[in-house]
């Protein structure tokens, strides 16, 4: 039978259920968006402009090994979440098995193959010369914790899926806060640079996997880890690759789009464009994560409930998530436009980053209002299991629109041009969003692959 947290999903009222699902996450990634904010502020102050620069040269390859640990963690959980709605516990619990499996060995893979090829990877995400030593010494530490940060990211995500969302906000809550404290002392007392940053976050990344250990193998949640089912089944592999396809598109797409805009950037504005670029990035990662908190709430509910066949129950939750997130980007889109000045002096004092900084902020956020539900509309076709409009909309903004627009209107507006890009990729992004979500709430009515009778109709609200 499904843990009681995971019956939950299906019985509780809509609206309480999403702010208990969705709270911890939204409070665990603040903190780890905290954590992003500081480390730059950190890097930015205590090493200097060039500095965090070769923070965002290293990025691409910290984005793909999200997009990989996102793939199979909101793959797995997708997985999870409709096997306990349907209560197939065992299914439930070989996905775990699969999933610990699949990411030791592509973690490791990962982090030999990037060491081995750390130069031509940093000159091939537009690297200038100045900036390469810096990009150098804290991609090669990042990469050794490799294992920790996608264990950690990607189990975080079958958690949820159990509905234990108080423990998931403890395990960020682990690695934010450690973060927070390690960088300045590493960055300032100890004096190690840019090295000191990496290392901060391969120490918080490991004691956080040493708490996941415990919860797993103590048996706290719903899931045990069965020695026999630490190996890889290949259906649910496939499955896991399939429903995530859509994280990996998307962060994917940003990765490329990282190593597009650095080269088009140095070329155009050079490394003190790329370090705006790179403190622009945080501040709209800092703003956004709370959006991403209530997704990762909203998409157990809508997994559990779509495999328990309370349709009305998740239709009713996404609405509910379209509208918070959307209240969330209007205040975002709000603050950033009225004081981009004192946001961009946070990171550094740099006469020129703030000159280039400011009015750049204010054109790249001019469409911000449009993301909240575009961030719902994502979370909820993965959670559905629905692969083909998960991976359109992964692929929309970053791929089919900011892509060929950064090649091209940087040729006729130079560095502006760039800056421009982003606003017109994400208004039209909106626009064919917006249209997904009314053709997805007319099948949710009635989904015809959904014909048994909800086991949870009884007393659900």
């Amino acid at each position: 039978m499904p843990h009681e947290a995971s019956r939950q999903l299906g019985t509780d009222p809509v609206g309480r259920l999403l702010v208990r699902m969705s709270a911890p996450a939204a409070v665990g990634l603040l903190v780890q968006a905290l954590y992003n904010l500081t480390d730059t502020i950190f890097v930015g102050r205590g090493v200097g402009t060039l500095a965090i620069a070769g923070i965002v040269i290293s990025f691409p390859v910290q984005l793909l090994v999200m997009a990989i640990a996102q793939t199979l963690g909101i793959g797995s959980a997708s997985i999870v979440s409709r096997a306990l709605g349907a209560g197939d516990v065992e299914r439930a619990e070989r996905a775990l098995g699969t999933l610990f499996t699949l990411v030791i060995t592509i973690s490791v893979t990962l982090a030999v193959a990037g060491s081995i090829f750390l130069g031509p990877l940093l000159r091939l995400f537009g690297a200038p010369s100045d900036v390469m030593p810096y990009a150098g010494e804290y991609l090669r530490i990042i990469l050794i914790g490799t294992v920790f940060f996608m264990f950690a990211m990607s189990t975080n995500a079958i958690i949820r899926a159990e509905g234990n969302a108080k423990i998931a906000m403890v395990t960020m809550l682990i690695a934010g806060g450690l973060n927070i404290v390690l960088d300045p002392l590493f960055i300032f007392g100890f004096r190690l640079g840019i090295r000191g940053a990496a290392l901060a976050t391969v120490i918080s990344q490991t004691t956080t996997v040493i708490y996941l250990l415990f919860y797993f193998l103590r048996g706290r949640g719903g899931l045990r880890v069965r020695v026999r089912n630490l190996r890889i089944d290949a259906r649910i592999a496939l499955e896991s690759f399939a429903v995530g396809a859509g994280s990996f598109a998307r962060m994917v797409a940003g990765s490329l789009m990282m190593i597009v805009l650095n080269n088009v950037l140095r070329g155009t504005g050079g490394s003190v464009a790329i370090a705006t670029l790179g403190v622009l990035n945080r501040l709209f990662t800092f703003l956004l994560l709370p959006m991403f908190g209530i997704v990762q709430g909203l998409q157990p509910i809508v997994g559990y409930n779509y495999g328990a066949g309370l349709l009305d129950r998740a239709r009713r939750v996404v609405h509910l998530a379209n509208a918070t997130t959307t209240a969330i980007s209007l205040l975002a889109f709000t603050l950033m436009m009225t004081i981009p000045e004192p946001l961009m002096r946070m990171f550094s004092e740099d006469p020129e980053l703030i000159a280039m900084g400011v009015p750049a902020l204010r054109v790249l956020v001019i469409a911000f209002p449009l993301i909240g539900y575009q961030v719902v509309a994502a979370g909820m076709y993965q959670a559905l299991g629905r692969i083909v409009p998960a991976l359109v909309l992964a692929l929309l903004r970053q791929v089919l629109l900011l892509l060929p627009l950064v090649l091209i209107l940087p040729r006729f507006f130079d560095l502006p041009g760039v800056w421009m890009s982003f606003p017109i990729a994400d208004t039209t992004a909106g626009i064919v969003t917006a249209l997904l979500l009314v053709h997805a709430f007319r099948w949710l009515r009635d989904d015809p692959n959904t014909s048994r009778e909800p086991r949870a109709a009884e007393g659900t609200p």
